[in-house]
């Protein structure tokens, strides 16, 4: 027979060409026939494939993956029971706006609702948990699907996406010219969206003029990794940091901006409120506790919108940034100083000549 490989090309192999132009260097596996020609292609495309005991493993280590790095993670589990083992890992990464890939197996199409190995509505159960969830149709679409889910993972608020690719697909050969593989770094947007310059404005003549301003990082300044515009912004405007969720450690402990103990005070005598990436969820009383002794106070959020949660706040919002830009510095004339006539040397608590109680706050 005629050796025509070098003319085709499996839909497993095309999963590893997407994986591998997405940036993805590993994948985190148990075993499974459903998912065996995606290893193939891996090991041809120079992807680490981690073998782990359970499909849990896979998802939770993708989530935590993608957290630390930045980049993508991605789990492959077959079908069945190994989609459905690794659910919680997934949902774990939705409420995180972890950006991460899980790919399912599937029975094959031809053998759909015939009772065939494993088979489970699996797009159904994480539509609900994912940013994006569907089935991959056909063999030369297989690189265009894993690319379109890496490209929704980071829409907007990061999270998760889920894939089932049927046996029949992923084992399936198509020739190379037919298949559709997107170009490595042409299938996102490639610059970051800018917030509304006019409410950046208004948020940076609020912030220097205030004389009680508090700021509240949460996880979207480490997911975007905009940690060191944070720090440059709190301690250009000498404005107190209170930080949550993955947004703990933009300031060390010690550090003359970071306060922890006395939240709740400084938010209920603040004059001015800016909440950058966290919503305004359980943590922040669904916006409710904001400033509730002061009427006047100005709360501002620079938060990505999340496809877990709407905002629900009664505080009244002077901008509302909806770019995937979270944490950019601010304008030039925020960034080297404070205009004249504007709030020098106080914290959310008071001036800064009082002495700081073991809570944080200026007594």
């Amino acid at each position: 027979m005629p050796d025509d490989t070098q003319d085709v090309i499996s839909g497993g192999h095309l999963v590893a060409k997407a994986l591998k132009a997405e940036g993805v260097d590993r994948i985190y596996t148990p075993c499974g026939g459903h998912i065996i020609d995606i290893y193939d292609g891996c090991v041809d495309e120079g992807i680490e494939v981690v073998d782990v005991r359970h499909e849990q493993v896979a998802a939770h280590a993708a989530d935590g993956y993608a957290r630390i790095t930045g980049r993508p993670g991605c789990a492959v589990v077959t079908a069945g029971p190994g989609t459905t083992d690794a659910v919680t890992g997934v949902a774990n990464a939705f409420r995180a706006e972890s950006p991460m890939l899980l790919i399912g197996g599937q029975g094959a199409l031809t053998q759909h609702k015939m009772g065939s190995l494993q088979d489970l509505p699996h797009v159904d159960m994480m539509t609900p948990i994912t940013k994006f969830a569907a089935t991959v149709p056909d063999t030369a679409r297989a690189a265009d699907m894993v690319s379109m889910a890496f490209r929704e993972c980071y829409h907007g608020a990061p999270g998760p996406s889920f894939l089932e690719i049927p046996r029949d697909v992923l084992d399936a050969k198509v020739p190379v010219g037919k298949a559709r593989v997107p170009k490595p770094g042409a299938y996102r947007a490639s610059t970051r969206s800018a917030g509304d310059p006019e409410a950046i404005e208004k948020l940076a003549d609020l912030l220097v003029h205030a004389e009680k301003p508090a700021i509240l990082l949460g996880s979207q300044v480490w997911t975007t990794r905009g940690t060191e515009a944070a720090i440059d912004l709190v301690r250009t405007l000498n404005i107190p940091a209170y930080m949550n969720g993955a947004g703990r450690g933009t300031l060390p402990p010690g550090d003359a901006h970071h306060f922890q103990l006395s939240r709740r005070y400084a938010f209920s005598h603040a004059d001015v409120i800016v909440i950058v990436g966290t919503p305004f969820d359980f943590r922040m009383g669904y916006g409710k506790r904001l400033s509730p002794t002061r009427p006047s106070c100005r709360s501002t959020s620079t938060t990505a919108p999340s496809a877990r949660t709407a905002t629900s706040t009664s505080a009244s919002s002077a901008t509302r940034d909806s770019s995937s830009s979270r944490s950019r510095r601010p304008p030039r004339d925020v960034s080297t100083a404070v205009r004249p006539g504007a709030r020098s040397g106080s914290t959310s608590c008071g001036p800064s000549n009082r002495p700081r109680s073991r809570s944080g706050c200026r007594v």
